[in-house]
């Protein structure tokens, strides 16, 4: 991850404050960690107003190798579109949780999507954002950002819950909540035939230039190998947006206005040139729940995906977002 000069994507008109976080104890660190890399804050950040360009929004289509005709015509917003919208929220969270140059250390473990309405081209949304969880691992620390977007009138449009991992940095004791959980419990299998893409060779180049994500590892093969990779990744935001353009293909009857879910972990990279193999279940009938993961070169990419959808009429299924 990296943070952006300028998102791409959306039209911001002001900067929500920094708050300020407090290193908390460290006892017990492992040799070689950080014991003061991560802080906790109980600050809210924003709100911070954010219109969604049509323009930019079929940019992030193609970029992601999108062709979902409601893209094309303007009436919807691609749904992780809705993450790009809001990324300087989440960055300027990040500002304050994490200290300064350790950014490098920062993984996107997981992103869950709530979306309590659908995005539309020219939706304004004000975005707030708070530190939801804090957890220490052996080999870090997990920490997960809620951010709420709502409309003008104040009805929720848009929620999250972003985990981030930084490797071998420590900080608090554990803080906080456990974001929602979105691993669905074992069930048969769906069809036989995977959701099929092909990641273009240029796949993270266009990636970059329609989200504003400008983290070298993308698309500087030094700077991926200088950070253990063999080359340069896909980004996760793409492999995640892919993954929602095959739910809504096989089970939305390619209508993203009914996803009003849309959860991944992230569990291995993707690399341009390879496919992207997308298996789906239902959760059952009536249910609205999809479950999937989604494999490429023989590794699973994603695990733990979950979708939940409206039906064609417009409300959601029990339980709501």
């Amino acid at each position: 991850m990296t943070e952006p000069a300028t998102p791409a994507g959306t039209s911001p008109r002001s900067r929500p404050g920094e708050g300020s976080g407090r290193a908390g104890p460290s006892d017990g660190v492992p040799p070689g960690i950080p014991s003061d890399g991560v802080r906790w804050s109980d600050d809210v950040l924003g709100p911070r107003p954010t219109t969604l360009d049509g323009a930019r929004a079929l940019a992030y289509a193609q970029a992601t190798n999108d062709a979902n005709p409601a893209y094309l015509t303007g009436d919807a917003v691609p749904p992780v579109f809705g993450v790009v919208a809001t990324w300087e929220v989440l960055w300027g969270l990040v500002r304050v949780l994490v200290a300064p140059g350790l950014h490098d250390r920062i993984l996107h473990a997981a992103h869950d999507l709530h979306l309590h309405r659908p995005l539309r081209p020219g939706q304004e949304l004000w975005t707030t954002g708070r530190a939801y969880g804090l957890r220490r691992t052996r080999s870090g620390t997990r920490v997960t950002a809620h951010l709420r977007s709502v409309d003008a009138g104040g009805d929720a449009v848009l929620e999250q819950y972003a985990t981030l991992f930084l490797r071998r940095v420590t900080g608090p004791d554990d803080r906080g909540e456990d974001p929602p959980d979105h691993a669905l419990p074992p069930g048969p299998p769906g069809p036989g035939v995977p959701w099929r893409a092909h990641l273009d060779a240029d796949q993270t180049v266009r990636y970059r230039d329609a989200s504003g994500d400008l983290n070298p590892i993308h698309t500087d093969h030094e700077a991926a190998r200088a950070a253990g990779l063999p080359g340069i990744v896909v980004h996760g935001l793409c492999t995640m947006a892919l993954c929602g353009a095959a739910v809504v293909e096989l089970h939305a009857e390619g209508d993203p206005a009914r996803l009003a879910r849309l959860a991944v972990a992230f569990s291995w990279p993707v690399f341009p040139g390879n496919d992207l193999e997308v298996a789906t279940r239902s959760a059952g009938s009536g249910t609205g729940e999809v479950g999937f993961t989604a494999a490429s070169a023989g590794k699973t990419v994603i695990r733990d995906g979950r979708a939940r959808l409206r039906s064609p009429a417009g409300p959601l299924p029990a339980g709501g977002a």
